[in-house]
């Protein structure tokens, strides 16, 4: 677990509180931002791609989460389709993500941010030199 405190989402109704750990937040924006059409890939460090080579789906990939005094910020790292509109998928993302987020979690968030780091082209099966 991180070092991150947890986010109350409860109001004090006498039955206890709901507290939310980042990686929650963290796995719901994965698997948002992974419904958008456009979105070839999500970014990971090594440690990501090791552990999906041997089955494991990390839905967290490339998703950075931030508690701060401003609220929260969600960084998303990720490659897009070749040939989709970059402004137009990136504010899919955001708006898929920021609704999924509040449907799920009732949490307002104050900043997603997207961060395009490369473009997927399309993978021809004929062509052995493109894999």
């Amino acid at each position: 677990m991180s070092e991150q405190p947890l986010v109350n989402v409860s109001e004090n109704t006498g039955l206890g509180t709901v507290e939310i750990a980042p990686e929650v937040i963290e796995v719901i924006a994965g698997i948002a931002a992974s419904e958008v059409k456009g979105l070839a890939s999500m970014r990971g460090s090594f440690a990501t791609d090791v552990v999906e080579k041997f089955g494991k789906k990390s839905h967290s990939k490339g998703v950075k989460v931030e508690l701060t005094d401003n609220g929260i910020l969600i960084d998303l790292y990720v490659l897009l389709k070749f040939g989709v509109s970059i402004p137009q998928v990136a504010q899919d993302i955001q708006t898929n993500i920021r609704q999924t987020l509040m449907n799920m979690t009732e949490l307002e968030i104050a900043e997603i941010n997207v961060h395009v780091v490369g473009i997927q082209m399309e993978m021809d099966e004929s062509n052995p030199e493109q894999q």
